[in-house]
């Protein structure tokens, strides 16, 4: 069921969204198309100004990490959205605006004692497998610090039991969509980053999306799913196919990590089979092809 599936059936729900960025504004946008009462947080103005126009009820500009914003979001929710990023930064920006933040809303949570559902998007980076293994939700997590916080705060939310009723962590692939090029402008550059031999794991926004609203449906209880699409294709063979798409010749790969990263990401396979099992989720773009056409269509 897709979100606007979802949308219809939760219309009149109040939803409260955390970190509304490229995810959480289209999650927002499409709450709003479907009747429900959309309160988001940003501690960023210009988004804050852009959820605005898109017709969110209530937009809130504060820091996640304090607790002054908890009475100005009076009534509770029905549905909270946790997606904030880590503001790129370094290890205490992550353990702050991640871990501090979700112990924000944790405590929020339990002081309004009617929310049914709450999601957070979390990262496959929690996952440490290299070699091209196959990764579902089952496998060994951390290894580093990172993923440590990561999973500090997926554990924060998890084991709330008197915080929701149904608590979902989504862990994201590389998120990819309209507007977000990365990979596309290293091919138009002649230089990729990583590895070409290395799977790349990817899920498109709308699909990111629709897994949050199938995640709001999901029984009580804790719940942890990968988010990724089908593909389970190597760089080398996505960056071959984005070249001759956009007539540029192969680039040449860096065998380092993209701009801004620690690491490069390991080679492995992002499972979604539970996903689909237990909730009956289905990517839109189950390749990188169909989600690439559509950027490029745009």
């Amino acid at each position: 069921m897709d979100g606007v599936a979802h949308g219809k059936f939760l219309a009149g729900k109040r939803l409260v969204i955390f970190g509304c960025g490229y995810v959480g504004a289209a999650v927002a946008k499409q709450a709003v198309a479907q009747g429900l009462e959309v309160t988001a947080l940003t501690r960023n103005q210009a988004k804050a100004d852009a959820l605005k126009a898109d017709g969110v009820a209530q937009v809130i500009v504060a820091d996640l990490t304090r607790d002054d914003w908890h009475g100005r979001i009076a009534g509770g929710a029905d549905l909270v959205l946790n997606c904030v990023s880590s503001g790129g930064g370094g290890l205490e920006d992550y353990r702050r605006n991640y871990l501090e933040g979700m112990n924000s809303v944790v405590t929020w949570l339990r002081g309004t004692r009617a929310v049914s559902a709450v999601v957070y998007t979390s990262s496959t980076s929690v996952y440490p497998q290299d070699g091209g293994v196959r990764v579902d939700e089952s496998a060994t997590t951390g290894g580093t610090e990172r993923a440590e916080v990561l999973l500090a705060t997926e554990h924060t939310l998890l084991a709330a039991e008197d915080a929701a009723v149904t608590r979902v962590v989504l862990r994201l692939a590389g998120i990819y969509g309209p507007g977000r090029h990365h990979l596309l402008e290293q091919v138009r550059s002649g230089e990729a980053a990583g590895r070409a031999e290395s799977h790349l794991n990817l899920a498109y926004r709308e699909d990111i999306a629709a897994a949050v609203w199938a995640a709001w449906r999901a029984p009580a209880g804790a719940r942890v799913y990968n988010v990724a699409d089908d593909g389970a294709a190597t760089k080398g063979e996505v960056v071959a196919w984005l070249a001759a798409r956009l007539g540029v010749g192969l680039p040449r790969f860096t065998g380092v990590p993209a701009g801004g990263r620690r690491a490069v990401t390991p080679d492995r396979i992002i499972a979604n089979d539970r996903l689909k099992s237990e909730l009956g989720w289905r990517p839109g773009c189950p390749t990188f092809r169909d989600g690439y056409e559509k950027i490029l269509s745009l």
